[in-house]
């Protein structure tokens, strides 16, 4: 199994950059996919981002293309979210996701393994 520690959250301004990151151990992170998914009070948790075990493919939801950058560091057992020009609706927790599958998978319902979640809060 491979536990996963997110941290990166906070509160910015709109416009404002944050940069997340999950962490991971207790197996060899590049066995497995990563994803990034939010959730903000009252609303599902949705899907973001997602990075292939070697980092080669990656996707983005529609609301954050060309906003947010998914990367991962398996050197540095290490996945990234970059988060440009940030808007109050990106305000959730967000969460990182890791699946042992050579897919990329975008449905929160396949990844078995999630870290604890970070906050990140942008006021207009």
């Amino acid at each position: 199994q491979v536990q996963l520690v997110d941290s990166g959250g906070g509160l910015v301004q709109a416009g404002a950059s944050l940069r997340l990151s999950c962490t991971a151990s207790g197996h060899t992170f590049n066995w497995y996919a990563v994803g990034w998914f939010r959730q903000a009070p009252g609303k599902e948790r949705e899907f973001v981002a997602a990075i292939s075990r070697g980092g080669h493919t990656t996707y983005y939801a529609d609301s954050v293309k060309g906003r947010f950058t998914i990367s991962r560091d398996n050197a540095k057992n290490t996945a990234y979210l970059q988060m440009n020009s940030l808007k109050p609706e990106d305000t959730a927790v967000y969460y990182c996701a890791a699946e042992h599958t050579t897919a990329l998978p975008m449905s929160r319902m396949e990844y078995h393994y999630w870290g604890q979640g970070t906050q990140v809060t942008v006021s207009s």
